[in-house]
């Protein structure tokens, strides 16, 4: 398994907030759900996505609004809010706030926006559509995965053509026993897809860590951490596999992932361990050796000192 593919292992929906969304011009809506990652694609019609956060694209007068047009794909990552609009100044009628609750603006009627149909919100025949995932929980997309996105990415239709398109939009009006499993799946695989088109382009912000798979001393050392976690790696052993001096591999791993190869083990272990808390049944002890740790009690101090609550907790929820 390659870095990037145990990355993208990361995204587990369960229960995705997944609407298609129906507007008549003049329409906007800020989103402030704080969820996570959502994902959009534009059907018909176009909309103007305007970062909030200090974290989105900036230009010299503060964030750098992004035109979507239909088969384009927009990645926005939370929590910052942003502008969902056919017009740039055009002023929100609606705020979706955490929960997905729809809260009028600026003297809209309580019913501007609305449900209709099956997972279907907005305006009943508007011209523009666009189809909508969003996940709900920050423990359905890993910490790293996270970290690898900027707040807004766009992927026009002439970079991807999303195969995926008409295949949703035929699933997200159904109603049929497992439905939300095939959405979840759905969306899971979309968000995997776009992600992978996107670190190809020359001009993505590819993290550190992407970069420096490229590297001839780095990027094996980075596989060997990723195919076997549990292994006792240390700094001479991965020099020794590398042909390089321990001084050497560490200086250059250090340059190019921007941290130790310790410090990056340890983190991959701890996120590793916190999937499997999340998706599978097998005992904290387990988990522990399946990751590099010798025992429960060593995991879990790990795993409180980075993620702030025990393995236990994390895997409950009661935090």
């Amino acid at each position: 398994m390659d870095v990037l593919a145990g990355l993208l292992e990361g995204p587990r929906a369960r229960g995705a907030f997944m609407i298609k969304a129906c507007f008549e011009p003049p329409w906007a809506v800020r989103i402030a759900d704080e969820a996570p990652v959502s994902v959009m694609i534009m059907v018909r019609g176009d909309a103007w996505i305007v970062p909030e956060g200090p974290e989105g694209p900036q230009g010299p007068e503060g964030p750098v609004p992004q035109l979507v047009r239909p088969g384009d794909v927009a990645i926005a990552r939370g929590p910052d809010p942003y502008l969902v609009a056919g017009e740039r100044d055009t002023r929100p009628f609606a705020e979706i706030r955490p929960g997905q609750a729809c809260v009028p603006l600026n003297g809209a009627a309580d019913d501007h926006y609305a449900r209709f149909g099956m997972r279907a919100w907005g305006q009943p025949g508007g011209p523009v559509q666009m189809l909508i995932g969003t996940y709900q929980m920050q423990g359905e997309i890993t910490a790293r995965l996270l970290d690898a996105l900027p707040p807004l990415l766009v992927l026009p239709t002439e970079v991807w053509d999303c195969p995926l398109t008409p295949f949703l939009a035929e699933e997200i009006g159904k109603d049929e026993p497992g439905q939300e499993v095939v959405l979840d799946r759905l969306l899971d695989l979309l968000l995997i897809a776009a992600l992978r088109a996107w670190f190809s382009r020359p001009e993505a912000a590819a993290p550190a860590w992407y970069r420096a798979l490229g590297d001839p001393v780095v990027g094996p050392v980075l596989r060997l951490l990723q195919d076997d976690p549990a292994h006792a790696w240390t700094v001479a052993s991965l020099a020794a596999k590398a042909g390089v001096s321990r001084a050497a591999l560490a200086r250059r791993f250090t340059e190019l992932v921007g941290e130790p190869p310790m410090t990056y083990l340890t983190g991959w272990r701890l996120a590793l361990a916190a999937d499997l808390l999340r998706d599978s049944e097998q005992t904290i002890a387990a988990i522990a050796r399946k990751v590099g740790y010798g025992s429960a009690f060593a995991l879990s101090s790990a795993f409180k000192r980075v993620y702030g609550v025990s393995p236990q907790e994390h895997r409950t929820g009661t935090a």
